[in-house]
């Protein structure tokens, strides 16, 4: 089978429309200036994995569809990337069983601070998730597939992005260091953040990202993480062929 990608969000942390505010993108008809906090869902072989649980993960499963859930790779640990992780537990009830998760000691190690009742092991009750933390560090194989850890900076905080055969994600991220440009070659299909058209000190600007999306040469390149600067309607930088702007509920069928 091949690979689906779903996007679930494409929104930064405030999500968009952004509360109180009435600037032409939060109030624009356009569904796809509606955004939820940026995630995305990958099927393969009757599969389904999720990339970070976001804020508005339960949303996100009613309107996109979650019919079951194998294991979850995360990039780090922010609010915007991690708060839906308590929603998982009805796959804990329906599936009887541990849900994986993985990601880098940084981000476990936030994971058991942030959401400590979930690992304490004398508090009583199920109603918690149920989840086995594996650090990785290098590539791993799920279910078939093998999934890269793609080392990027948001800021100073070390990131992961991940590659699955031509497809690769990339969201938060300022900087790509040279050892992790080999994992972007070759792409049929690349989600790049691309936060806004101002420089920010954590994230590409939509100008910065198209820098990025011409040298990695993806086939197709998609922004995400995106402010409520960023209007599809009306773009304030042309977009190259290839590059566009995500939306959630964009969905790419890859080999």
């Amino acid at each position: 089978m091949s690979l689906r990608v779903t996007m679930l969000g494409s929104g930064t942390s405030s999500g968009v429309p952004v509360i109180g505010c009435s600037c032409p993108v939060c109030t624009s008809p356009n569904p796809r200036n509606r955004r939820f906090r940026a995630g995305l869902k990958i099927e393969f072989d009757d599969r389904v994995l999720l990339v970070d649980t976001p804020t508005d993960l339960r949303q996100q499963a009613l309107r996109f569809g979650l019919p079951r859930l194998d294991a979850i790779l995360f990039t780090h640990a922010h609010a915007d990337h991690i708060f839906g992780l308590d929603d998982v537990r009805i796959f804990n009830f329906r599936q009887r069983r541990s849900i994986p998760c993985y990601g880098s000691r940084q981000t476990l190690a936030a994971l058991r601070q942030t959401f400590s009742y979930v690992f304490e092991k004398d508090e009583p009750g199920g109603g918690k998730p149920r989840l086995d933390l594996v650090e990785i560090e290098g590539a791993i194989d799920l279910f078939g597939r093998r999934f890269e850890p793609i080392p990027v900076l948001h800021g100073r905080l070390p990131v992961n992005g991940y590659r699955c055969g031509g497809f690769a994600y990339v969201t938060d991220c300022s900087y790509i260091p040279e050892a992790s440009w080999p994992l972007l070659e070759g792409l049929d299909a690349l989600i790049l953040g691309a936060l806004r058209y101002r420089a920010h000190p954590t994230h590409f600007s939509v100008e910065q990202a198209i820098a990025v999306a011409r040298r990695a040469g993806a086939g197709r390149t998609y922004f995400t993480h995106l402010a409520h600067e960023v209007d599809h309607d009306l773009p304030r930088v042309p977009l190259p062929a290839g590059i566009d702007f995500g939306y959630d509920g964009l969905v790419l069928d890859l080999a």
